[in-house]
């Protein structure tokens, strides 16, 4: 598959229609795919949008949410038990809104991490990436230093976030601190 570039550069959202019987149609290739395709895509960084092909209503987030489900079931989860009751406690609460912006932006610091790690250990011998791996080097000492200290920036700024939305909350009420 080739990535395509419009004339200002910019490579278009790949449209992916998913009809009633559950098939999916990539209207860049027009021909139809799989989940498994589609997964490439993910993998691959294609900017895509699945559409219900009557309605148009936007569907990505199911799809990649049944790439998800498909991938839990085969063989090594990422997610145990217990961190989906968690995922799934946040519906409804009020910190629903902090929690996804917080996961994603840790997700981002960490796939950040794993590409700056993949960077530093081009052409290291597997004697050498023990080294650089060993939890103890200064490299990998500094890289995880990075990530936690972002990791704590962001729960940081989570709860300033709850602490204003609380102090707004109470003044709208009347209720000063």
């Amino acid at each position: 598959m080739q990535n395509k570039k419009s004339r200002s550069g910019v490579q278009p959202l790949r449209i992916i229609k998913k009809y009633p019987n559950r098939r999916l149609y990539d209207t860049d290739t027009s021909t139809y795919i799989t989940l498994t395709e589609v997964k490439q895509l993910v993998m691959a960084s294609e900017a895509f949008v699945v559409r219900d092909a009557k309605t148009g209503d936007d569907l990505t987030r199911s799809i990649l949410l049944q790439i998800i489900l498909e991938e839990e079931a085969g063989g090594a989860p990422m997610f145990t038990e217990a961190v989906l009751g968690n995922i799934i406690r946040f519906y409804g609460h009020a910190m629903q809104g902090f929690m996804g912006a917080y996961l994603e932006n840790n997700v981002q610091a960490f796939m950040d991490l794993q590409a700056k790690m993949a960077e530093q250990s081009k052409g290291l011998t597997p004697e050498m990436w023990a080294q650089f791996s060993n939890a103890k080097s200064p490299t990998m000492q500094g890289m995880m230093g990075n990530y936690m200290e972002q990791s704590k920036t962001l729960f940081v700024q989570m709860q300033e976030q709850m602490q204003k939305q609380t102090e707004q909350m109470l003044g709208a009420l009347g209720l000063k601190r």
